[in-house]
Parts: C-alpha cells; structure tokens; sequence
C-alpha cells in the first residue's frame, strides 16, 4: 500500500470515528468514554481529543480497575490524566474486594465481579445512558456481531437479536426506559490499523507493549510477567528473565506475554504483517470454552 493510499484509509477510519463520538454527545444525555489504558482506548482517547479540540472533552474518562491492573498500566493512566487534564472517574467493584476474590483461584467469578459487575455498577451510579469503548469487530467471533451502536437492555445486557441495522452508517440512538447504549467508534478497524495510526500520529503507550528484558514465569502454558509478589512461585516454576512484549493489556496474572524483539513501532507493525493469531489469545480468560466472550457480552461485559 503506498503511503498516500495508507493516509487515505486512515484518514478515512479517523473521520468516521470521529462522527460516531460527535454523534454520541449530540444524541445522548451522559455519555461517558471508558479507558482502559491499552493501545485502543488510547487511540479512541486521542480520537476524543481531536472531535472536540481546542474545548476539554465535554464528557469524563472512567477506569474499571480490578486492583491487579499492571504498575506500569496505572502509572501511565494517571500521566496521561495529569498532562491532558482529563476528569478520570476510576471505579472497583468493592463488593468484589470484600470478598477477597483472587484471579488466580477462580479467574471467571473475579472477571465477572471485577470487570463486569464493576462496570455495571459505575455505569448505574452515575447515570451513564452511553458507554463509549474501543471494542474492534476483528478481535473475536462475537464482536463480530456488535453495531457501531449496541443496544443494552435492562441490567445493561446485550441481546444480539435485538440489535438495530445501520444502514449507510445511519443510526439509532432512541433508548426506552432502562435502556443504554455501547458505542464503538473503531469497530472496523484492524489491528494493524491501530498500530499505523499509533504511529501516524505519535501517539504515546504503556511501555508493556514494547519488547523488553522482563521477569517471566510459565504456568499452564503461558508465558507471564511476574508484576508484583502477590502471586507465588509453584514448586517447578523459576522467574526467567526474557525479552518479552504484550498486544494486550489486562489483569497481569491472567494476560500473557510473547517473546519478542520488536521494540519501536516500526518492528511491532513488522510483526502485525506477518502474524495471523488474534491479540486477545494472549487474554488467558477468552481461552476458557465454558465461558465464551459471547456469554459474558450478554451479561454486561464491555
């Protein structure tokens, strides 16, 4: 693809995101931009920025943060709040902690009460009717079957057969009571799409997601990063020191890292080209049959 072709379809992808973030605040009561610090909602952050530039956002930033969220993840959060003079709303599900659930005793009860409960939670408390998120359409099969503007029901669960069309990318924001809604900005867009436009507009990342030396351990087959000590070696498993990378950022007991070399954008995008396995394979929770992305979305999971 030659460069001014490449600047045409990002230009392109940029625009109608932006329309879909405009429309958002045009047509909804309280919307809110949810932030997870990875490399999507960090593109759709600086998406925001530019809709509504040189005016601050004229809607807050929410962080559902289980409190196993990466250091590295939360120091960069709070930078990018500082320097940009965000409102961060950071929401955990205190119930949740009360119970002492721990990922690594059962990883799908502290996904569902940390992440998805937690954000239905913040969500109600604030009266948000739309929740703006940088899910893609390429990440997985379920995601797939997403709007741009996906209607949640009572107790924000998605019902895939109730979903509007939209068409020629008209759509419908009407909501009835207890009625909210999901936006997705950058649902066609691919990941290698994301990491060009990074790139393109030099926009800055968790360093996690460049190839480093770091403290790695293999449990169950997946290669972790040991990011603090709450969490004990096993008899048999060693830390090893690794040059490593994510292409996802989650939970860091139950997100895996890759070996890699890759460490400025050009080489990250390098290996993108090449690759043919999704980033969320590195999200150990996904890999359990029994509780499908699709289950979880239907219950509230972003």
């Amino acid at each position: 693809m030659s460069v001014t072709r490449l600047h045409t379809h990002l230009d392109r992808l940029e625009a109608e995101s932006i329309r879909i973030m405009r429309e958002t605040v045009a047509e909804c009561k309280k919307p809110v931009l949810l932030y997870s610090v990875g490399k999507d909602s960090s593109v759709l952050l600086h998406l925001l920025l530019k809709a509504f530039y040189p005016a601050r956002p004229p809607l807050p930033i929410m962080h559902v943060d289980t409190l196993w969220e990466f250091r590295e993840t939360i120091e960069f959060r709070d930078r990018v709040v500082r320097e940009k003079n965000l409102d961060l709303i950071v929401h955990t599900n205190q119930n949740g902690v009360r119970q002492g659930l721990n990922p690594l005793v059962d990883a799908s009860k502290f996904i569902y009460a940390m992440k998805t409960e937690a954000l239905k939670q913040a969500l109600a408390e604030h009266g948000f009717d739309a929740a703006i998120g940088g899910a893609r359409r390429d990440e997985e099969q379920s995601r797939a079957k997403e709007r741009v503007f996906s209607l949640r029901g009572a107790g924000q669960r998605w019902e895939p057969r109730k979903q509007r069309p939209e068409p020629w990318g008209l759509y419908n924001t009407r909501l009835g009571p207890g009625e909210t809604l999901r936006v997705f900005p950058i649902s066609d867009w691919t990941e290698l799409d994301v990491w060009l436009y990074i790139r393109r507009e030099g926009i800055g990342l968790v360093p996690l997601y460049f190839a480093a030396e770091r403290p790695t351990f293999v449990r169950n087959g997946a290669l972790l990063v040991r990011d603090d000590e709450r969490v004990p070696l096993e008899p048999g498993e060693k830390p090893i020191a690794k040059t490593v990378r994510f292409r996802t950022l989650g939970g860091w007991p139950l997100t895996a890292c890759i070996e890699s070399d890759a460490a400025d954008l050009d080489a990250i995008i390098a290996e993108m080209v090449d690759t043919r396995q999704s980033e969320r394979a590195g999200r150990i929770i996904d890999l359990d049959p029994a509780d499908s992305m699709e289950r979880k979305k239907r219950e509230g999971y972003f």
